[in-house]
């Protein structure tokens, strides 16, 4: 049975105070609990609000901004694209799932690598694009059949003539 979600308040002098430890922390302590798997929220300690949401988009901000972003300038504008669209509802959906994935390859292609079984790296490359690409496409099917208006029975069936 896990723990209770370990608490991290934040202080109107930007201080983070982990509870658990009964510590000032830093945002690259913050980080490395991110790292490390562990359930975290950060509280602003005077309204006990949760915002959490916002110390993660800081550390990306930093991140992003020293040596080598992950977040292109065209993939963050397309993101802000879609808030307040109609579909920006699925977008962090589509994100999370996208991430789920990326991470499970990642996984299964490190797993491969420990025991190649006569496989050469290409090989399993090859295995894991494709795989990605299937389950875009599957995606995509799903994101299309959910947007598509549902035809109505009398569109479907040709009329019935008498009794």
């Amino acid at each position: 049975m896990s723990s209770a979600v370990r608490i991290i308040k934040k202080y109107p002098n930007r201080r983070l105070y982990d509870t658990e430890i009964s510590s000032y922390i830093t945002i690259e302590d913050v980080r490395q609990l991110i790292v490390d798997g562990e359930d975290f929220e950060v509280r602003d300690a005077k309204s006990g609000n949760d915002i959490t949401r916002s110390v993660l988009l800081q550390i990306i901000s930093e991140h992003e901004s020293d040596g080598e972003p992950v977040l292109s300038t065209q993939l963050l504008s397309q993101i802000i694209r879609f808030y307040g669209d109609s579909m920006q509802g699925f977008m962090g959906n589509y994100l999370e799932r996208s991430m789920q994935t990326f991470l499970d390859q990642q996984q299964q292609f490190r797993q491969q690598m420990g025991g190649l079984l006569g496989q050469t790296p290409w090989t399993m490359m090859n295995q894991l694009t494709e795989r990605n690409l299937d389950l875009w496409k599957e995606f995509q099917k799903t994101m299309v059949g959910a947007a598509a208006p549902s035809a109505k029975p009398a569109d479907r069936d040709p009329p019935k003539r008498g009794r």
